[in-house]
């Protein structure tokens, strides 16, 4: 293998293999340790049938937590203990770098499609003018690029964009709203970049929820005009200040569990690296001449036009030989997270559909094998929710399969182990921020623990609940359930009973099946088996708790689990 470099000149490819064999041997270690260590607990008495569907399950379900492990192990590393570390995993992250470089002609586009327009162009319109405050304001336009279907709402957006003119008149704002949704929002951005491929240099892609300091978006600019050969460049997202519970609890937890994540994870997949379709500065010309997605055989859900088309580009502009790069670094680029958990539940139903599409482009031709990894790892992230699922069944069966005698001990062992290999971004993010001193970003150390507890706990009930429909939803593909990207609920409206338990029975009902298994077979495992199966029980009154508009409330007053701006915004000036 020669050591070239890599097309924007970052890294040589040499030093970038021995870090993903690295990274393959630690997982596969990881991986095969527990794997081996289960084998010598079921294999007591000779192996059953359940012994064998569980291990067999586990296989499946265990890939998800063990990357997980290993990126957050490895960025924890880099964050606080190795020196140089975000230079070793993002080498253009250093301002100095490209702190000459001149802006290039960059275009500021947010796509909609029958959103709140009152609480999109808000946002909008206070990047414009944050921007405008910037020696560099002349070389940024503002484009509105409208999918709305609903009449009323597009009427609206004109009205908005009206009024936005009159009061900036020396902006360059744009509106353009097409009259039909071919290709979804990737369609949306490639008409964008068909029509101005001579205009601009790149463009900083937005969702109707997202929001970017200026200097976010000029550290992006900066980057991308200093190293041109990065045709796509992504912003670490965090969530925004929330008056949602759910939210409120969701986004504590990404917080601190994404920087040690995508830390690890950048060091490793270098100029391979992810896109997330918004907050992201993306090279137009490449993008439009190399990243159109292909049209996949047969019919919806799984044919037909891709929905989750970001990791799509991001492996196409690398085969084009431009870097797909992470900034693993908070910057003050923003998005609201989904306010209940029904709301939250749709979109990871989504998400697993688009996923799955990717299985026909694992065979494209050109593809490098981390840019495949990261298709491939994409689908596995919902391929293993199943199998997860039928673990929890399968072991309150485990009692009832006739053995007679059990290691006890080491089950217990390997339960906790295999627990903490599954909070470790979790826990990696909680430590860099323990380790950093940084808890008075958050309130005061008091108050960081407490959300992180709060957030720990709501985050079982979350997965467990959330899991188990996204697993039936997936078991449905095949037989052509599925959903489309429309507009989504953006505010805390609070939910009816009635609705969270049509969302959520089934799994209800699985839980108390499993909780009932193992009362009458082995009573006290049900302590062990809490943070698996309570989500499931619990799904019908935690999604109405979490989503009522007095309880966000309450814990806004009394900032827990509050954001650092939240925090900031709140002290006496």
């Amino acid at each position: 293998m020669t050591n070239a470099a890599t097309p924007a000149g970052l890294q040589r490819t040499n030093t970038l293999f021995r870090r993903r064999l690295l990274a393959v041997a630690c997982n596969l270690a990881l991986y095969g340790g527990l794997a081996a260590w289960l084998a010598t607990i079921l294999c007591v008495d000779g192996w059953s049938a359940v012994d064998v569907a569980f291990f067999l399950c586990f296989l499946m379900a265990s890939p998800w937590a063990v990357v997980g492990f290993v990126n957050a192990t490895l960025g924890l590393w880099l964050l606080r203990f190795a020196r140089d570390g975000l230079a070793r995993a993002a080498p253009f992250a250093d301002p100095a770098l490209s702190a000459a470089a001149p802006v290039e002609r960059i275009a500021v586009v947010m796509t909609l499609r029958n959103e709140d327009c009152a609480r999109a162009f808000a946002r909008f319109e206070a990047i414009e003018e944050e921007l405008a405050h910037t020696p560099e304001a002349a070389m940024f336009s503002f484009h509105v690029l409208s999918d709305t279907s609903i009449g009323a709402v597009g009427d609206d957006e004109e009205r908005h964009v009206t009024a936005w003119r009159a009061r900036r008149p020396d902006a360059r704002i744009f509106y353009r709203r097409r009259a039909h949704n071919e290709g979804f929002k990737a369609g949306n951005l490639r008409d964008f970049c068909r029509a101005h491929y001579d205009d601009v240099d790149a463009m900083i892609a937005l969702d109707a929820d997202s929001r970017m300091s200026a200097a976010a978006i000029l550290r992006l600019a900066r980057i991308s005009a200093r190293w041109p050969r990065i045709g796509i460049l992504q912003s670490l997202v965090v969530g925004a200040p929330s008056s949602s519970a759910f939210a409120r609890l969701f986004q504590f937890g990404m917080r601190h569990g994404m920087r040690s994540y995508t830390m690890g994870a950048a060091w490793w997949t270098g100029e391979c690296g992810p896109f997330w379709g918004h907050n992201a500065l993306v090279r137009v010309k490449p993008f439009f001449d190399h990243c159109e997605l292909p049209a996949l055989p047969g019919k919806p859900p799984l044919g037909g036009p891709i929905l989750s088309h970001d990791q799509v580009e991001a492996v196409l502009m690398r085969r084009a030989g431009y870097e797909a790069r992470v900034l693993p670094v908070e910057t003050e680029s923003f998005e609201d997270n989904p306010p209940d958990m029904i709301e939250f539940s749709r979109r990871d139903m989504r998400w697993c559909q688009g996923n799955m599409q990717y299985a026909p482009l694992l065979r494209l031709p050109g593809l490098l094998p981390t840019s495949r990894f990261q298709l491939a790892w994409a689908m596995l992230m919902f391929l293993g929710l199943p199998a997860s699922q039928a673990l929890i069944l399968i072991g309150a069966l485990k009692p009832f399969d006739g053995e007679a005698s059990f290691p006890v001990a080491s089950a217990i062992a390997f339960w906790a182990v295999y627990l903490a290999v599954g909070l470790a971004p979790k826990l990696a993010g909680l430590a860099d921020i323990a380790v950093g001193r940084e808890t008075a970003r958050y309130g005061g150390a008091g108050l960081f623990w407490v959300g992180a507890l709060a957030e720990l706990v709501a985050s079982f009930l979350l997965s467990a609940a959330v899991g188990f429909r996204t697993s039936l939803f997936l078991l449905g593909l095949p037989f052509g359930a599925g959903l489309g990207w429309g507009a989504q609920q953006r505010d805390a409206q609070g939910l009816s009973w009635r609705a969270c338990a049509a969302a959520f029975w089934p799994g209800t009902l699985f839980g108390l099946v499993v909780v009932v298994l193992l009362a009458v077979g082995a009573p006290g495992a049900l302590a062990y088996a809490a943070p698996y199966v309570a989500g499931l029980v619990l799904a019908i009154p935690f999604a109405r708790a979490t989503a009522a508009p007095a309880l966000g409330l309450w814990m806004a007053e009394r900032q827990l689990c509050a954001t650092p701006e939240e925090i900031a915004a709140a002290r006496p000036r």
